[in-house]
């Protein structure tokens, strides 16, 4: 299997996506956050001392998402379309989840998964006063589609 982002004196570097073509490209990621009950009830109730937990990992996730070509090395800027963050309750924990649109040269898969994770971490921040047994787990990429755009 051929790495990509290596040279063949195996020396990290940023694929080169000079020839692709531009392309209609969405990707959804999701991942949990284990919480107590009680932690639950909070952010449900928007009783966190913090603040409204959802909206602030919301706003948290589409700005990371935006900040990944600078955390992520050879992830190359991309323009990002929409961005979108949304929140499930479960009986032991948050699930969240993304969805990452743009028209590219690459894929968002990156973005998403991003988005996840700092949304969790967001979350975390804000509960760790009151929750000390959090866990973020599973973070995962659901879907990747790419659509070439009709010229």
């Amino acid at each position: 299997m051929k790495m990509t982002h290596l040279t063949t004196e195996g020396k990290a570097r940023m694929v080169d996506i000079t020839d692709k073509p531009v392309s209609r490209r969405e990707a959804r990621a999701q991942g949990k956050i284990k919480l107590r009950p009680e932690t639950l009830s909070l952010i449900k109730d928007n009783q966190v001392k913090k603040g409204d937990v959802l909206a602030v990992a919301r706003i948290a996730g589409i700005s990371a998402a935006k900040k990944t070509a600078d955390l992520i090395p050879l992830c190359h800027n991309i323009t990002l379309n929409q961005v979108g963050v949304d929140f499930e309750f479960e009986e032991d924990g948050l699930r969240i989840f993304s969805r990452v649109i743009c028209e590219g040269k690459t894929g968002a898969e990156m973005e998403a998964l991003t988005t996840v994770a700092v949304a969790a971490l967001t979350v975390y921040d804000m509960c760790k006063a009151v929750d000390k047994e959090m866990v973020i787990e599973k973070i995962f990429l659901q879907e990747k589609k790419k659509d070439e755009i009709q010229s």
